[in-house]
């Protein structure tokens, strides 16, 4: 007989809140990572400390934020109120603790969870707080969410305000590192989204006299077909233009928060926009000839914030339509008004847009009728059972592979609920300064676009994640490139909204009798070389090399996923242009250089 578990009260736990956070941190902060990736762990430990920070500047408190990292150990200061000496220890320990409960005391909180800084308590080897309030501080150091020490006494010099620093715990984060670029990156819109406020950080500082009418500016430079439109209301505040590009790009934020899948806010500005435009023109014109191009950035402040997932990237609030509509509705009007270049220029591009769109309607009717004709099913995809608006749509994915090869080896270990394989053929046509007609004669990337379902709109993406999955040789790289040259032309909305990523596969097996290594770089590899024994070293060539029972687990939980990130907007045409453009001869000395 199967021996018995004693199944009694010893064997019920009660964990501490800190504790729980440890135990599981991905329900607090999403993906643990090593720092190689915007979303990792150890930067929205980062922004939870920094939020605290920006909301004393929100609530009238403190121009000024410094933040240093060195090594791997953060420090942020605010010259705010300072937190309360007597709640010190609580505001970061215990959950549902704190004062952004309180509307007298703040009225616009991303957080409102009460976790914040207990999760970067939680989650950190060293966390320290000072507060420093009415000349007087108190201070805690925490070890791994312990209380290690704390003191309290006078301090006549300091300024009012609260200094944060912690280091994540190697134990959960590995030896993960903190990206420069992506610190720049969150502090610009910090910056961009609280005129005033001054951010520090090494020798540089971040600071926007103009808000999204900046955040905009940078994101699309001088590629403009008329002056950004831009309007601050109490609650609201949105910048707009028309740019040659194809789609529609937006940057969306709510209480500071960037809501990378929009939500109520972005649709009633769309709506507001299109309103505005019709009744200052006194023409029906239709909302795809009035947004193709456009760049626009939103921000609002919201009460009670609703967001439809954890990661708070898509608001769900309802009530706040009617008002969002009308208030853009009139400002885009009263611009119209007093800029009149600017109302014929606009005018010039929907105009235009209408004319493409016909001309596009007709030949995708063409294609259409050629496609029914071949088949009904759409050609190489091997589809998954749930898709964006399921339920369990959210972890869908798509990978787009090289020939049948690479696909076989995927096809046999995938999750047939939420992994779709699409196999090119070939390599697809470089897409660079074509028209988007010319998608509808190529059948590849036809396919490829009806896979994904945004042939009218990518409000129809089928997939929460677009995967590129080629080989790591000459080819592989050559094709990633082009498909990345097709979203970045004509889709390049997917790769603002972090929809499209490149999947990292092993380039070596080093293996004994006793144990297998994968590694990802040569590094690694002498490294697995030293470690084993008599081991034989395997290089996957192709992703066809690796075996079915293998590849499982290299898109299965422990996926490596590298996000295809752009800097900014305004820097694409010319990447573009230098990479997949005309064979200059600026290209010709660059390739030479960097032969791999």
């Amino acid at each position: 007989m199967a021996k018995q578990h004693n199944y009694d009260e010893s064997k019920v736990k009660t964990l501490s809140s800190l504790e729980h956070i440890r135990l599981r941190p991905g329900m607090y902060i999403g993906r643990l990572g090593d720092g190689s990736n915007i979303d990792d762990g150890i930067y929205v430990l980062l922004k939870e400390v920094i939020d605290n920070a920006v909301d004393e500047f929100i609530m009238g408190f403190g121009t000024r934020i410094t933040v240093s990292v060195e090594k791997n150990t953060v420090k942020v200061r605010d010259y705010g109120r300072g937190i309360p000496l007597g709640k010190v220890i609580d505001c970061v320990s215990i959950i549902n603790t704190g004062a952004k409960y309180n509307d007298d005391v703040f009225q616009f909180s991303v957080g409102l969870n009460g976790v914040g800084t207990k999760a970067v308590n939680a989650l950190s080897k060293h966390f320290r707080v000072v507060s420093m309030r009415d000349k007087k501080f108190f201070e805690a150091v925490f070890v791994k969410g312990k209380l290690a020490k704390k003191r309290e006494g006078n301090a006549p010099n300091e300024k009012a305000g609260t200094y944060i620093e912690f280091e994540p715990d190697p134990e959960l984060f590995g030896e993960s590192v903190f990206n420069g670029e992506f610190i720049e990156q969150r502090l610009w819109n910090y910056a961009y989204l609280n005129s005033g406020l001054s951010l520090e950080y090494g020798k540089k500082t971040f600071k926007s006299d103009r808000g999204l009418y900046d955040l905009l500016e940078s994101e699309v430079g001088s590629k403009t077909l008329y002056d950004i439109s831009y309007y601050k209301g109490n609650h609201i505040e949105f910048a707009f233009t028309h740019t040659e590009n194809y789609g529609e790009t937006y940057f969306s934020f709510v209480n500071g928060q960037f809501t990378a899948d929009g939500g109520t806010h972005l649709s009633a500005f769309r709506e507001g926009l299109l309103k505005g435009v019709t009744e200052f023109y006194q023409k029906p014109f239709s909302g795809v000839d009035v947004r193709e191009g456009i760049a626009g950035a939103i921000s609002i402040k919201l009460k009670a914030p609703v967001f439809e997932s954890q990661t708070k990237n898509k608001l769900g609030n309802t009530e706040i339509k009617a008002w969002i509509v009308n208030e853009t509705k009139s400002a885009v009007v009263d611009f119209l008004h007093k800029n009149n270049t600017a109302a014929k220029k606009l005018e010039d591009k929907i105009v235009s847009n209408e004319k493409l769109r016909k001309e596009l309607n007709a030949v995708r009717k063409e294609a259409k009728d050629a496609a029914k004709k071949i088949a009904l099913k759409i050609p190489n995809l091997k589809d998954c059972k749930y898709h964006l608006g399921d339920k369990g749509g959210e972890d869908s994915m798509i990978f787009i592979t090289e020939g049948q090869s690479a696909s076989g080896s995927m096809v046999s270990c995938r999750d047939v609920l939420t992994q779709a394989i699409f196999s090119l053929k070939g390599k697809p046509q470089n897409m660079h300064d074509r028209r988007q007609a010319e998608i509808y004669k190529n059948a590849e990337l036809y396919n490829m676009m009806m896979a994904l379902g945004i042939e009218n709109d990518i409000e129809g993406l089928r997939y929460a994640k677009i995967i590129i999955a080629t080989d790591a040789d000459n080819d592989g790289f050559h094709i990633r490139n082009l498909l990345m040259t097709f979203f970045l032309t004509f889709f390049e909305e997917l790769v603002v909204a972090q929809r499209v990523y490149i999947l990292e596969t092993p380039l070596f097996r080093v293996r004994n009798k006793q144990e297998t290594i994968y590694c990802y770089s040569e590094k690694a590899r002498s490294e697995a070389m030293e470690r084993l024994s008599n081991a034989e070293v395997t290089r996957f060539k192709g992703l066809g090399e690796i075996s079915p029972k293998e590849f499982g687990q290299f898109i299965g939980d422990n996926m490596r996923l590298v996000t295809v990130n752009i800097k900014s907007m305004k820097e694409v045409p010319d990447m573009l242009e230098f990479y997949m453009g005309k064979n200059t001869p600026d290209r010709r000395e660059y390739i030479m250089e960097n032969l791999v």
